[in-house]
């Protein structure tokens, strides 16, 4: 796993984790990267201080310094998040458990197309990943229970 600062055209900075760099270009060239605050799609990396650990007999020659913030999140996040969940509710189809195999059909051209939302297992979404499935993670827990 590798965490990036990231940087939208817009001016919010944010971290995110990838599998690896080569994940991280792949996702990118997609336009499968996004902004954590606002949802543009033009990110890219921002400088970023490298974490080194000193050895463990070594003696810090000065007190920890605190580490600087990257990014703060807006105070109106959980408005956007709420904004996005309201849309992306309204404008696709749930289909829980079941959306590794909906999402395949419809890539396949074995479903109809529409857009779908639901959960997949991080095996599931890594293979709809690698096979070119055009897929994101959303940031929210589905409200729907599949029981």
């Amino acid at each position: 796993m590798i965490q990036y600062a990231l940087k939208c055209s817009n001016g919010h900075t944010f971290d995110s984790w990838f599998q690896s760099a080569a994940a991280y270009d792949k996702l990118a060239s997609a336009g499968m990267v996004t902004c954590a605050v606002c949802g543009d799609v033009h990110v890219e990396k921002a400088i970023m201080t490298p974490r080194v650990r000193p050895a463990r007999k070594a003696q810090p020659s000065q007190p920890e310094e605190k580490p600087v913030e990257v990014a703060t999140p807006s105070p109106d996040i959980e408005k956007v998040l709420a904004e996005l969940r309201r849309k992306i509710e309204e404008n696709s189809d749930y289909v829980g458990k079941d959306f590794a195999k909906e999402a395949r059909k419809i890539h396949l051209g074995d479903a109809p197309d529409r857009a779908i939302y639901g959960e997949a297992k991080p095996d599931e979404a890594k293979a709809l990943i690698e096979d070119g499935v055009p897929v994101a993670p959303l940031p929210f827990l589905p409200t729907r229970k599949t029981n």
